[in-house]
Protein backbone atom coordinates (compact mmCIF):
# COMPACT_ATOMS: atom_id res chain seq x y z
CA UNK A 1 0.00 0.00 0.00
CA UNK A 2 1.38 3.73 -0.74
CA UNK A 3 2.34 6.24 2.04
CA UNK A 4 -0.56 8.41 0.12
CA UNK A 5 -2.93 5.64 1.24
CA UNK A 6 -1.51 4.37 4.50
CA UNK A 7 -1.75 8.28 5.64
CA UNK A 8 -5.57 8.66 4.17
CA UNK A 9 -6.25 5.62 6.41
CA UNK A 10 -4.97 6.64 10.15
CA UNK A 11 -6.45 10.25 9.31
CA UNK A 12 -10.04 8.42 8.84
CA UNK A 13 -9.61 6.38 11.97
CA UNK A 14 -9.23 9.46 13.73
CA UNK A 15 -12.49 10.20 12.70
CA UNK A 16 -12.04 14.06 12.40
CA UNK A 17 -9.73 14.48 15.55
CA UNK A 18 -5.96 15.63 14.91
CA UNK A 19 -2.83 13.79 14.59
CA UNK A 20 0.36 14.93 14.82
CA UNK A 21 2.93 14.46 11.79
CA UNK A 22 5.45 12.53 14.18
CA UNK A 23 2.80 10.30 14.82
CA UNK A 24 1.79 9.29 11.11
CA UNK A 25 5.60 9.57 10.20
CA UNK A 26 6.13 6.78 13.13
CA UNK A 27 3.29 4.29 12.12
CA UNK A 28 4.20 4.47 8.60
CA UNK A 29 7.87 4.16 8.97
CA UNK A 30 8.72 7.27 6.54
CA UNK A 31 9.90 10.78 7.80
CA UNK A 32 7.58 13.90 8.23
CA UNK A 33 8.52 15.28 5.04
CA UNK A 34 7.39 12.13 3.04
CA UNK A 35 4.11 12.37 5.32
CA UNK A 36 3.84 16.19 4.52
CA UNK A 37 4.09 15.13 0.57
CA UNK A 38 1.28 12.66 1.07
CA UNK A 39 -1.29 14.80 2.43
CA UNK A 40 -0.26 17.66 -0.66
CA UNK A 41 -1.42 14.63 -2.72
CA UNK A 42 -4.53 14.00 -0.58
CA UNK A 43 -5.35 17.11 -0.62
CA UNK A 44 -5.11 17.80 -4.63
CA UNK A 45 -7.05 14.62 -4.87
CA UNK A 46 -9.93 16.64 -2.60
CA UNK A 47 -9.90 15.48 0.38
CA UNK A 48 -10.17 18.33 2.69
CA UNK A 49 -7.04 17.93 5.60
CA UNK A 50 -6.48 20.97 7.77
CA UNK A 51 -2.77 21.66 9.06
CA UNK A 52 -2.14 22.99 12.36
CA UNK A 53 1.03 23.69 13.98
CA UNK A 54 1.42 21.68 17.11
CA UNK A 55 -1.68 19.90 16.79
CA UNK A 56 -0.93 18.02 13.47
CA UNK A 57 -3.70 17.08 10.18
CA UNK A 58 -7.40 16.46 10.37
CA UNK A 59 -9.34 14.94 7.93
CA UNK A 60 -12.77 16.89 8.01
CA UNK A 61 -14.08 16.35 4.77
CA UNK A 62 -13.82 13.16 2.42
CA UNK A 63 -16.74 14.24 0.04
CA UNK A 64 -17.61 11.59 -2.35
CA UNK A 65 -13.53 10.28 -2.76
CA UNK A 66 -13.03 6.65 -3.23
CA UNK A 67 -10.42 4.45 -1.69
CA UNK A 68 -10.44 0.97 -0.74
CA UNK A 69 -10.10 1.58 2.67
CA UNK A 70 -12.85 3.56 2.39
CA UNK A 71 -15.17 1.00 0.63
CA UNK A 72 -13.86 -1.78 2.75
CA UNK A 73 -14.92 -0.33 6.16
CA UNK A 74 -18.78 -0.55 4.22
CA UNK A 75 -18.99 -3.94 3.71
CA UNK A 76 -20.02 -6.72 5.91
CA UNK A 77 -18.21 -9.47 3.73
CA UNK A 78 -14.14 -9.63 4.68
CA UNK A 79 -12.36 -8.72 1.27
CA UNK A 80 -9.44 -7.43 -0.32
CA UNK A 81 -10.03 -4.18 -2.13
CA UNK A 82 -7.95 -2.26 -4.80
CA UNK A 83 -8.35 1.24 -5.77
CA UNK A 84 -7.43 2.52 -8.87
CA UNK A 85 -7.49 6.42 -9.80
CA UNK A 86 -7.41 5.13 -13.27
CA UNK A 87 -7.23 2.26 -15.46
CA UNK A 88 -8.35 1.20 -18.94
CA UNK A 89 -10.77 -1.31 -16.99
CA UNK A 90 -11.40 -3.24 -14.12
CA UNK A 91 -12.00 -6.21 -15.65
CA UNK A 92 -9.53 -5.98 -17.88
CA UNK A 93 -7.30 -5.45 -14.62
CA UNK A 94 -8.93 -7.70 -12.44
CA UNK A 95 -8.04 -10.92 -15.27
CA UNK A 96 -4.11 -8.83 -14.83
CA UNK A 97 -4.31 -10.34 -11.64
CA UNK A 98 -5.56 -13.42 -12.26
CA UNK A 99 -2.66 -14.09 -14.31
CA UNK A 100 -0.15 -12.64 -12.10
CA UNK A 101 -1.65 -14.64 -8.94
CA UNK A 102 -2.77 -11.46 -7.14
CA UNK A 103 -6.03 -12.88 -6.97
CA UNK A 104 -6.71 -16.17 -5.28
CA UNK A 105 -9.14 -15.01 -2.92
CA UNK A 106 -12.41 -13.25 -3.30
CA UNK A 107 -10.97 -9.34 -4.75
CA UNK A 108 -13.13 -6.55 -5.61
CA UNK A 109 -11.46 -4.06 -7.74
CA UNK A 110 -12.52 -0.35 -8.37
CA UNK A 111 -11.68 2.47 -10.47
CA UNK A 112 -12.25 6.15 -10.23
CA UNK A 113 -12.04 6.40 -13.68
CA UNK A 114 -12.05 3.95 -16.98
CA UNK A 115 -10.26 4.79 -20.19
CA UNK A 116 -11.45 1.61 -22.04
CA UNK A 117 -14.39 0.69 -20.00
CA UNK A 118 -15.77 -2.37 -21.37
CA UNK A 119 -19.84 -3.64 -22.10
CA UNK A 120 -21.25 -6.64 -23.46
CA UNK A 121 -21.18 -7.33 -27.27
CA UNK A 122 -17.85 -5.67 -27.23
CA UNK A 123 -19.42 -2.28 -26.88
CA UNK A 124 -17.94 0.71 -24.38
CA UNK A 125 -19.05 1.88 -21.31
CA UNK A 126 -18.16 5.70 -20.86
CA UNK A 127 -16.85 5.56 -17.48
CA UNK A 128 -15.69 9.55 -16.39
CA UNK A 129 -14.15 10.77 -13.05
CA UNK A 130 -16.25 11.40 -10.13
CA UNK A 131 -19.66 10.67 -11.63
CA UNK A 132 -19.89 7.01 -11.15
CA UNK A 133 -19.25 3.79 -9.85
CA UNK A 134 -16.81 0.80 -11.85
CA UNK A 135 -16.08 -1.88 -9.77
CA UNK A 136 -15.11 -5.87 -10.94
CA UNK A 137 -15.47 -8.64 -8.48
CA UNK A 138 -13.35 -12.06 -8.66
CA UNK A 139 -15.00 -14.86 -7.18
CA UNK A 140 -13.82 -18.35 -7.30
CA UNK A 141 -16.98 -20.78 -7.43
CA UNK A 142 -14.96 -23.49 -8.79
CA UNK A 143 -18.19 -24.73 -10.11
CA UNK A 144 -19.76 -26.53 -13.17
CA UNK A 145 -19.73 -24.33 -16.23
CA UNK A 146 -23.89 -24.66 -17.38
CA UNK A 147 -24.36 -23.46 -13.40
CA UNK A 148 -21.79 -19.99 -13.80
CA UNK A 149 -24.41 -18.59 -15.87
CA UNK A 150 -26.79 -17.68 -12.86
CA UNK A 151 -23.83 -15.32 -11.80
CA UNK A 152 -24.75 -12.77 -14.71
CA UNK A 153 -28.98 -12.89 -12.74
CA UNK A 154 -27.50 -12.88 -9.89
CA UNK A 155 -25.36 -9.27 -10.64
CA UNK A 156 -28.49 -7.64 -11.60
CA UNK A 157 -30.14 -8.46 -8.94
CA UNK A 158 -27.59 -7.57 -6.25
CA UNK A 159 -27.32 -3.78 -8.17
CA UNK A 160 -31.02 -3.45 -7.31
CA UNK A 161 -31.68 -4.66 -4.06
CA UNK A 162 -28.51 -2.42 -3.46
CA UNK A 163 -29.90 0.63 -4.82
CA UNK A 164 -33.43 -0.11 -3.13
CA UNK A 165 -32.09 -0.22 0.14
CA UNK A 166 -30.19 3.09 0.09
CA UNK A 167 -32.60 4.96 -1.61
CA UNK A 168 -36.50 5.15 -2.70
CA UNK A 169 -35.83 4.33 -6.15
CA UNK A 170 -37.25 1.28 -7.65
CA UNK A 171 -35.07 0.29 -10.74
CA UNK A 172 -36.13 -2.14 -13.41
CA UNK A 173 -34.17 -5.10 -15.66
CA UNK A 174 -33.88 -4.80 -18.91
CA UNK A 175 -32.75 -9.13 -19.63
CA UNK A 176 -30.53 -9.82 -19.23
CA UNK A 177 -28.47 -7.84 -16.76
CA UNK A 178 -29.17 -3.92 -17.18
CA UNK A 179 -30.50 -2.03 -15.07
CA UNK A 180 -33.08 0.95 -15.67
CA UNK A 181 -34.46 3.68 -14.57
CA UNK A 182 -37.02 5.69 -15.96
CA UNK A 183 -36.56 3.75 -18.91
CA UNK A 184 -33.17 4.99 -18.94
CA UNK A 185 -30.02 3.25 -18.60
CA UNK A 186 -27.84 3.21 -15.72
CA UNK A 187 -26.08 0.26 -15.33
CA UNK A 188 -24.48 -2.34 -17.85
CA UNK A 189 -22.87 -5.73 -16.44
CA UNK A 190 -20.03 -7.74 -17.86
CA UNK A 191 -19.79 -11.18 -15.95
CA UNK A 192 -17.05 -13.36 -17.95
CA UNK A 193 -15.64 -16.48 -16.76
CA UNK A 194 -11.93 -18.26 -16.59
CA UNK A 195 -12.35 -21.92 -16.83
CA UNK A 196 -10.90 -24.99 -16.61
CA UNK A 197 -11.97 -27.19 -19.61
CA UNK A 198 -10.41 -30.42 -18.78
CA UNK A 199 -12.09 -30.46 -15.31
CA UNK A 200 -15.12 -28.98 -17.00
CA UNK A 201 -15.94 -26.26 -14.10
CA UNK A 202 -15.32 -22.16 -13.99
CA UNK A 203 -12.05 -21.86 -11.26
CA UNK A 204 -12.72 -17.85 -11.54
CA UNK A 205 -15.60 -15.17 -12.61
CA UNK A 206 -15.28 -11.60 -12.93
CA UNK A 207 -17.99 -9.82 -12.77
CA UNK A 208 -17.95 -6.57 -13.70
CA UNK A 209 -20.60 -3.25 -13.25
CA UNK A 210 -20.08 0.27 -14.24
CA UNK A 211 -23.69 2.62 -12.55
CA UNK A 212 -24.27 5.97 -13.83
CA UNK A 213 -24.42 8.29 -10.26
CA UNK A 214 -24.88 12.03 -11.12
CA UNK A 215 -23.39 11.59 -15.02
CA UNK A 216 -25.17 13.90 -17.51
CA UNK A 217 -23.33 14.15 -20.55
CA UNK A 218 -22.71 11.38 -22.73
CA UNK A 219 -21.05 10.89 -25.98
CA UNK A 220 -23.47 10.96 -29.08
CA UNK A 221 -23.19 7.37 -29.54
CA UNK A 222 -24.47 6.27 -26.32
CA UNK A 223 -28.25 6.04 -26.55
CA UNK A 224 -31.15 6.02 -23.93
CA UNK A 225 -28.63 6.49 -20.85
CA UNK A 226 -29.60 8.12 -17.72
CA UNK A 227 -28.28 7.91 -14.35
CA UNK A 228 -29.42 7.05 -10.52
CA UNK A 229 -29.49 10.67 -9.46
CA UNK A 230 -29.51 9.99 -5.76
CA UNK A 231 -28.24 11.70 -2.74
CA UNK A 232 -25.45 8.83 -2.29
CA UNK A 233 -22.06 8.19 -1.79
CA UNK A 234 -20.09 6.02 -3.96
CA UNK A 235 -18.25 4.02 -1.61
CA UNK A 236 -21.70 2.91 -0.06
CA UNK A 237 -22.88 2.01 -3.24
CA UNK A 238 -19.93 -0.32 -3.99
CA UNK A 239 -20.06 -1.99 -0.33
CA UNK A 240 -23.57 -2.89 -0.61
CA UNK A 241 -23.63 -3.71 -3.81
CA UNK A 242 -20.90 -6.30 -3.18
CA UNK A 243 -22.28 -7.20 -0.05
CA UNK A 244 -25.47 -8.08 -1.74
CA UNK A 245 -23.79 -10.33 -4.77
CA UNK A 246 -21.77 -11.91 -2.17
CA UNK A 247 -24.77 -12.73 -0.52
CA UNK A 248 -26.30 -14.76 -3.73
CA UNK A 249 -24.01 -15.47 -6.24
CA UNK A 250 -23.20 -18.99 -4.66
CA UNK A 251 -26.54 -19.95 -5.02
CA UNK A 252 -28.87 -21.35 -7.10
CA UNK A 253 -31.09 -19.04 -9.53
CA UNK A 254 -34.20 -20.11 -7.60
CA UNK A 255 -32.94 -18.46 -4.46
CA UNK A 256 -33.65 -14.86 -6.69
CA UNK A 257 -35.28 -15.79 -9.48
CA UNK A 258 -38.97 -14.40 -8.43
CA UNK A 259 -36.74 -10.59 -6.91
CA UNK A 260 -35.52 -10.52 -10.97
CA UNK A 261 -39.08 -11.44 -13.03
CA UNK A 262 -40.54 -8.84 -10.06
CA UNK A 263 -38.37 -6.15 -11.66
CA UNK A 264 -38.44 -7.30 -15.17
CA UNK A 265 -39.51 -4.13 -17.60
CA UNK A 266 -39.95 -6.24 -21.14
CA UNK A 267 -42.69 -8.68 -20.16
CA UNK A 268 -45.33 -8.07 -22.62
CA UNK A 269 -43.34 -5.75 -24.75
CA UNK A 270 -42.47 -5.78 -27.75
CA UNK A 271 -38.09 -6.68 -28.84
CA UNK A 272 -36.25 -7.65 -30.90
CA UNK A 273 -33.58 -10.49 -30.30
CA UNK A 274 -30.42 -10.85 -32.25
CA UNK A 275 -29.16 -14.83 -32.77
CA UNK A 276 -26.29 -15.61 -35.06
CA UNK A 277 -26.19 -12.14 -36.29
CA UNK A 278 -30.03 -12.32 -37.54
CA UNK A 279 -32.59 -9.49 -35.93
CA UNK A 280 -36.02 -11.23 -34.99
CA UNK A 281 -39.29 -9.15 -33.96
CA UNK A 282 -41.03 -10.91 -31.10
CA UNK A 283 -42.78 -10.48 -27.65
CA UNK A 284 -41.18 -11.08 -24.40
CA UNK A 285 -43.33 -13.52 -22.79
CA UNK A 286 -41.77 -14.66 -19.59
CA UNK A 287 -38.60 -15.11 -17.83
CA UNK A 288 -38.10 -19.19 -16.76
CA UNK A 289 -36.68 -20.75 -13.25
CA UNK A 290 -32.93 -20.52 -15.00
CA UNK A 291 -33.20 -16.56 -16.19
CA UNK A 292 -34.20 -17.57 -19.75
CA UNK A 293 -36.23 -14.76 -21.86
CA UNK A 294 -39.24 -16.65 -23.66
CA UNK A 295 -40.21 -15.05 -26.18
CA UNK A 296 -42.74 -15.54 -29.15
CA UNK A 297 -41.82 -14.39 -32.62
CA UNK A 298 -44.19 -13.10 -35.09
CA UNK A 299 -44.84 -16.22 -36.99
CA UNK A 300 -46.35 -17.41 -33.54
CA UNK A 301 -43.14 -19.56 -32.51
CA UNK A 302 -42.06 -19.72 -28.73
CA UNK A 303 -38.41 -20.14 -27.90
CA UNK A 304 -36.09 -19.40 -25.17
CA UNK A 305 -33.29 -17.19 -24.85
CA UNK A 306 -30.49 -18.33 -23.03
CA UNK A 307 -28.08 -15.38 -23.67
CA UNK A 308 -27.94 -13.00 -26.57
CA UNK A 309 -28.63 -9.48 -27.05
CA UNK A 310 -32.41 -8.27 -27.03
CA UNK A 311 -33.98 -4.74 -27.46
CA UNK A 312 -36.68 -3.08 -26.64
CA UNK A 313 -39.32 -1.42 -29.48
CA UNK A 314 -39.71 1.67 -27.67
CA UNK A 315 -43.15 3.52 -28.48
CA UNK A 316 -42.22 6.90 -28.27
Amino acid sequence: MSLKNDVLTMLQLKNGEYISGQELAEKSGKSRAAVWKAVKALQKDGYVINAVTNKGYSLTSEGDILSGAKIKNTMKHDISVIHYTETDSTNTQAKRLLSSGEANGTLLVTAEKQTAGRGRQGKTFYSPPHTGIYMSLIVHPNTMLQNAVTATTAAAVAVCRAIERLTDIRPQIKWVNDVYVNDKKICGILTEAVSDFELGIVTSVIVGIGINIKTNDFPDEVERAGSLNADIKRADLIGTVADELLDIIGGNCSDFIDYYRSHSMIIGKQINYIENGVVTPATALSIDEAGGLVVKTENGTEKTLKSGEISIRWQE
